[in-house]
């Protein structure tokens, strides 16, 4: 296997650290669906901005 750095599926682990927020608080509510959907959205908005940064990162050192 190479030594290249493999890229990273950050929207995936984001969406997941949503999904079990949102199951949490869907279970003390009881109202799981719901929550779960807003955390799927958060998730995703998360990953994203996690994504984004990381790219900002990598950007930056490429300049350097």
């Amino acid at each position: 296997m190479s030594n290249e750095k493999r890229p990273r599926n950050r929207i995936g682990i984001g969406l997941l650290i949503g999904i079990g927020i949102g199951v949490a608080i869907g279970v003390g509510t009881d109202n799981l669906p719901v929550w779960i959907a807003v955390g799927v959205a958060i998730g995703i908005a998360i990953g994203t901005a996690w994504d984004r940064q990381e790219r900002g990162k990598d950007d930056n050192q490429d300049e350097s």
